[in-house]
């Protein structure tokens, strides 16, 4: 990368590199997804544009797809995004000394390797020499134009594709990848198999809300078999100890 460019922001695009292997497909299939949902290059584009999250951009997709009210639509991005909240308020304490649109900027780009890499890098600078937004945008911007560049050529690429193939597999087939990583417990689980169950009951709801209620019930279960983990696990230490307590 050219030197003229800041070293912090260099080593963020470098940090950046290793993670375009997952980011590169995953933007390509919001890219065909769109056009098989039937919007048009330019809708996707700047769906991909405005929205810029990954999984709530496809579910935006699947959900615009199928004639979902515009409400349906904007509460399933919010909730899938929520966890940007605690992201922006952990983060927020490196940027206070910026300017307040210098801060929008960052806020727009950030996503969760963006967030993690900064902090990691952050928290691992004990004398405070990285010039924070530089490494930041290094490595958020890197993860932004490769993602609307995907998305373009998935566009294009969706738009070849003659109507007799069929591709709306790809977007249930992306959140599968995601998803069986993530199922690492029993909360997890239990959250998972509620929520599919519940979203495929209520896909005749109204405004096609079956999603956005599977996921609510679905993160509600998990809470409640997390809790009653945490409380059993607790009940049987609190056994366990009374009798070497007696000794």
């Amino acid at each position: 990368m050219d030197s003229r460019f800041p070293p912090d922001l260099r080593d963020g695009v470098r940090d950046a590199l290793p993670l375009l292997l997952g980011i590169v497909p995953f933007a390509l299939v919001a890219g065909v997804a769109g056009i098989e949902a039937g919007l048009t290059p330019l809708q996707t584009v700047g769906l991909s544009v405005v929205v810029f999250a990954g999984a709530s951009q496809l579910a935006a997709i699947d959900l615009l797809g199928r004639d979902a009210a515009l409400g349906v639509v904007v509460l399933t991005v919010v909730v899938i995004n929520l966890r940007m909240l605690m992201y922006s308020a952990s983060i927020a304490p490196y940027f206070r000394d910026l300017s307040a649109r210098v801060r929008a900027g960052c806020a727009y780009v950030l996503t969760d390797q963006a967030y993690a890499l900064a902090l990691a890098r952050y928290a691992g600078d004990r004398e405070a020499s990285t010039r924070r937004p530089y490494y930041y945008l290094g490595v958020a911007l890197t993860l932004w134009v490769v993602w609307q560049a995907g998305t373009v050529v998935g566009v294009v690429f969706g738009a070849a594709v003659p109507d007799g193939w069929r591709l709306g597999f790809a977007v249930p087939l992306v959140f599968l990848a995601l998803l069986v990583p993530a199922v690492s417990d029993a909360p997890s689980l239990a959250a998972a198999v509620v929520a599919a169950a519940v979203a495929v009951i209520g896909a005749g709801l109204p405004f096609n809300a079956g999603l956005i209620v599977g996921a609510v019930v679905g993160v509600v279960t998990g809470i409640v078999v997390d809790e009653a983990g945490v409380a059993s696990a607790g009940e049987e230490g609190g056994g366990g100890s009374d009798p070497a307590e007696g000794h």
